[in-house]
């Protein structure tokens, strides 16, 4: 799977916030079809990285190439129209419309008619074809009519990540979707993620390391702003190093 050219790569990453090195030289490659975490503690630099993949903070220095282009200096549209998608922390649902309604004001959102207001969003019949599709694919069609915010938590979240693919992106960027979940919805959420396209690279933050070692292949270790290690999933799991970080022995 990890043939051929790379749907991201990071060259020497970096962001500084005046004296503080946030992210010091980031080199990182995610492959099409890839499943990747980026695991470390709090003040890390996981968010600050993302922000930097995305576009929503600018590079101090290095590069971030997506599908062999040089983005680093394009703002998140751009990437978003490249084949990149995220995830936040916090989601950002319409919580009395319906699970359909808000997958297709994402989808118009992508569109030119976006700027059309004399016509019904119901009125375009591609959007709600596409809309279909993304939520018979999620498992939400038979929902379709139900207000979000009657959904549980974990659902919502799930609808998020819906959502981010209303653009049909290459690559996924998620961060913390298990976040503020109970385990059970955790587990919910891990097979979910399993179940998307396996064509997709998805590049994840995560602290629930339970979702982290059943979605991913590949994990990447970030402390202090620096990668410090790099591997496959049952690796990370009996690193000294990592162990180290997370829970001061050694």
């Amino acid at each position: 799977m990890n043939g051929g050219r790379p749907a991201l790569e990071l060259r020497g990453l970096s962001k500084s916030f005046g004296g503080l090195d946030a992210v010091r030289d980031v080199d990182l490659k995610i492959f099409p079809g890839d499943r990747k975490a980026i695991i470390g503690p709090n003040g890390a630099g996981k968010t600050t990285l993302f922000n930097l993949i995305s576009g929503v903070l600018p590079a101090t220095s290095g590069q971030v190439l997506l599908f062999g282009r040089d983005v680093t200096r394009w703002p998140s549209h751009r990437r978003t129209a490249l084949g990149m998608a995220r995830t936040f922390q916090i989601t950002s649902l319409f919580p009395k419309l319906t699970v359909l309604d808000n997958v297709l004001l994402a989808i118009g959102g992508l569109r030119r008619t976006k700027f059309v207001m004399w016509r019904f969003l119901s009125s375009y019949r591609d959007p709600h074809e596409k809309a279909r599709r993304l939520l018979e694919s999620a498992g939400y069609w038979e929902r379709r009519d139900v207000e979000v915010r009657q959904l549980s938590h974990g659902e919502q979240r799930q609808i998020e990540i819906v959502l981010a693919l209303a653009s049909d992106p290459k690559i996924l960027l998620l961060d913390e979707p298990a976040a503020g979940l109970a385990s059970g919805e955790s587990r919910e959420m891990a097979a979910f993620l399993k179940r998307l396209d396996p064509d997709l690279a998805i590049l994840l933050i995560e602290h629930d390391m339970d979702v982290v070692f059943d979605v991913v292949d590949r994990i990447s270790v970030l402390h202090f702003g620096r990668m410090v290690e790099d591997g496959a999933t049952s690796e990370i799991r009996s690193s000294a190093k990592v162990q180290e970080i997370y829970l001061g022995t050694g």
